[in-house]
């Protein structure tokens, strides 16, 4: 780690060692601390460096270090025996407010920071009791809040203090394995909120190091004493690694850092640090914060596909990429990997096609560049299916739609219309495939046997098409499809393994069938016995084309009653059922049909949640963005005309409003960028006011007439976005 002087110079290590020697002999007489000899230093940044070694990105052991750092490591200094309680400190910082004498202050800054084992005596519940479990990490979280609350507001000299102290600790404490007091100190010292500053960067990064280079069971412990923090301090630890990665890759003063090849290692220290975080987070339900505040806006800005190749290429070993971070990476950045990944994929194919065209000496043709569809609105769905078939080796093309007897050229816009009608015929309830549940306004997977399930593979290859080809569906799934979706996210090359399958809890249950997760969920709390009053045995009845068939949930089942002793495995096996075996051949099909256009690595970037988003979009229209997002041809936005339109379109339902975004773009759906990212314009179209509005869905353009009134133009505009769907050709 360097660090620049007061000058510009690089402090020497041996000017830093004396004066560590100087700290301890002043360590000793606690009594008269104002003879401590420290740096003479103005600013954080002339703090001197704590380790010479910033070549090593990963990992630093003891054995890596210099005999001169293991020179370093002092004696632990002698616990105090009565340590002040959090009664005591805020008194004294109530009378050094009123005195102007922060002597005793200072004295417990100075005397707790000093050391690993000072923080855990002032800091420890109980300073004679381990506390060796992953329960409960032993900190006084109230006392360790009221210490840095205070600190911010004490003179510069304690801060300075504290920062020193900091330096000096983190000097000792490095050797072998850390006990669970190393731990505790480095938990304590990771939420000082003078961290904050810049100018601290240097000492916060070789702490983010040191705790990044814990071994996995100590990482552990780290993990659960992390998500026993109050929602606001973990989201103030989240934020500041956030910032400290963001300023080290776009500094606001490049001078106030050293040289990035010279500390590497600072970024990988903080995403791993960060990641520890986000475990903490996953495991508290429901989580502390949302997992999009771990979305770090400023890798938008870096070269994505470079990340990604690296990643690909080296996987998670040493050569650091954002990807192996992926919870850090926006919707946003990851739906641009995942388009341009696709268009390599596309342009890889087409151009496959036309090498092998040329080879066999025929004539090339554009038409193979993309993947044709020809379907007849009377026979959507059995004509997309034979086309898709059919077409199984161009499912990675560009997709372009042709419905038979019309003059439509597919700019785009078919394409969309073709997804619309085609899920909507698909998801209607006397269709068959998939049952709608009203309590939850969502479709799951109709668990009726068949012989062929291709339908279904069908429904994964538009999913995935749409995610290929930027689209967005108006598909209703809850949560937990996509958590199978992404079980594995990456097909298996053993066509014997199970795919689809993944862990299920009366939570995602609840997210389809409300009122049966609440009855199970009732039985599990029951206090009576539960064998006497239910008489129910590990056996489910399901209803088929009007027959009641039963199923055992495990072996002999129909005679195994459910008791208050196994009620519990009862209910896992009744979700599991419910979720994942009764479905397992609709689901496999499913899978295979979307992975079969989506298949990419990127897929293991992303959370469930956020394939949910990439298919469908958001539901929520915000017409003020798309008001303010919107450009203009021929009209300029103060017009008459354009402001009766808004007044018009603002003061439309919901359901209207998807109609009008329905008839402009082809989708009632908002894309992942939000309403921004469509790119709608209004073109003035010079023609009599008696006709209605037009719109090239491909262009998310709307074509609109000056009327002259506000009436006239809501009545128009509600006739054109209420009889938009096909024009039918003779």
């Amino acid at each position: 780690g360097l660090d620049r002087g007061s000058k510009g110079q690089i402090s020497t290590l041996s000017s830093f060692i004396s004066t560590v020697n100087q700290k301890k002999e002043a360590a000793e007489n606690r009594s008269s601390p104002t003879h401590l000899v420290l740096p003479n230093i103005k600013n954080v940044r002339d703090l001197p460096p704590i380790c010479l070694d910033v070549r090593q990105k990963q990992r630093i052991s003891t054995e890596a270090s210099s005999s001169e750092m293991k020179a370093l490591v002092l004696p632990e200094p002698v616990l105090p025996n009565q340590p002040k309680t959090m009664k005591d400190f805020q008194e004294d910082v109530e009378k050094a407010k009123s005195s102007g004498d922060w002597k005793a202050v200072h004295d417990f800054y100075l005397t707790t920071f000093d050391s690993f084992p000072e923080l855990n005596a002032a800091f420890k519940k109980d300073a004679t009791t381990s506390f060796n479990t992953i329960d409960d990490s032993g900190i006084n979280a109230k006392f360790v809040n009221a210490v840095y609350d205070a600190l911010l507001n004490t003179p510069q000299d304690i801060q300075k203090t504290v920062l020193k102290g900091i330096i000096n600790s983190l000097l000792r404490e490095w050797k072998g394995p850390r006990t669970k007091d190393d731990l505790r100190a480095y938990f304590i010292l990771l939420q000082n909120p003078q961290f904050n500053n810049t100018s601290t960067y240097v000492i916060y990064a070789h702490l983010l190091r040191q705790i990044a280079t814990l071994v996995e069971a100590d990482h552990h412990f780290l993990v659960h004493w992390f998500k026993k923090l109050s929602q606001k301090r973990f989201k103030q630890l989240v934020e500041r690694l956030l910032q400290f990665i963001s300023l080290r890759l776009f500094p606001a003063k490049p001078e106030e850092f050293p040289p990035i090849t010279k500390c590497s290692w600072w970024i990988p220290s903080a995403s791993k640090v960060l990641s520890l975080l986000n475990t903490a987070n996953s495991l508290v339900h429901p989580p502390l914060i949302p997992y999009t505040d771990f979305y770090n806006s400023t890798l938008d800005h870096i070269d994505l596909m470079e990340e990604y190749h690296t990643w690909q290429s080296f996987g998670n070993s040493h050569r650091f990429s954002f990807c192996q971070y992926p919870f850090v990476i926006s919707i946003a950045a990851k739906k641009i990997i995942i388009q341009r990944d696709s268009e390599q994929q596309m342009i890889s194919i087409a151009r496959q096609s036309l090498v092998d065209k040329v080879s066999r000496r025929q004539r090339p043709d554009m038409n193979m560049l993309f993947l044709n569809m020809k379907v007849r609105r009377t026979h959507l769905v059995s004509d997309s299916l034979d086309e898709l078939t059919r077409k199984r080796a161009d499912l990675k093309k560009k997709l372009k739609v042709t419905f038979v007897g019309e003059a439509g050229l597919d700019m785009g816009g078919l394409t969309k219309e073709w997804f619309l009608l085609l899920i909507r015929q698909i998801f209607h309830p006397d269709y068959g495939m998939f049952t709608y549940h009203k309590d939850s306004h969502c479709h799951w997977f109709s668990s009726f046997k068949c012989d062929n399930y291709s339908e279904f593979r069908l429904v994964g290859i538009l999913m995935g098409l749409a995610v290929y080809n930027s689209i967005t569906l108006d598909i209703r799934f809850p949560p937990c499809c996509y958590k199978k979706l992404l079980s594995p996210p990456v097909v298996p090359s053993d066509q014997n393994t199970p795919v689809g399958i993944c862990s299920v809890t009366t939570d995602d249950l609840c997210q389809i069938m409300p009122e049966l997760a609440h009855g199970l969920s009732e039985l599990l709390s029951y206090e009576g016995n539960v064998e006497e009053d239910f008489f129910s045995t590990f056996q489910v009845f399901q209803e088929e084309f009007g027959i009641i068939k039963s199923y055992n949930l495990k072996p002999g089942g129909d005679k195994i009653p459910v008791n208050n002793q196994n009620r519990k495995e009862y209910v896992q096996l009744y979700v599991d059922f419910l979720l994942n075996k009764s479905i397992y051949k609709q689901f496999a099909a499913f899978y295979y049909g979307f992975h079969s256009v989506c298949a990419s690595n990127a897929l293991m970037l992303l959370r469930p949640e956020e394939v949910e988003i990439l298919v469908c979009g958001s539901p929520e229209l915000d017409m003020h963005a798309l008001q303010r997002s919107t450009q203009y041809d021929g009209y300029a936005k103060t017009d008459l005309t354009i402001r009766y339109f808004w007044d018009v379109v603002l003061g439309f339902p919901l359901d209207l409003q998807k109609k009008l975004l329905h008839f402009t773009t082809g989708s009632d759906r908002v894309p992942v960028g939000g309403m921004a990212d469509l790119n709608f314009k209004i073109s003035k179209n010079e023609t009599s006011t008696n006709w209605l509005p037009v719109a090239h869905t491909c262009f998310n353009q709307l074509c609109l007439p000056p009327y002259k009134s506000k009436k006239d133009l809501k009545q128009k505009l509600i006739i054109g976005i209420s009889n938009s769907e096909g024009f039918g050709l003779e």
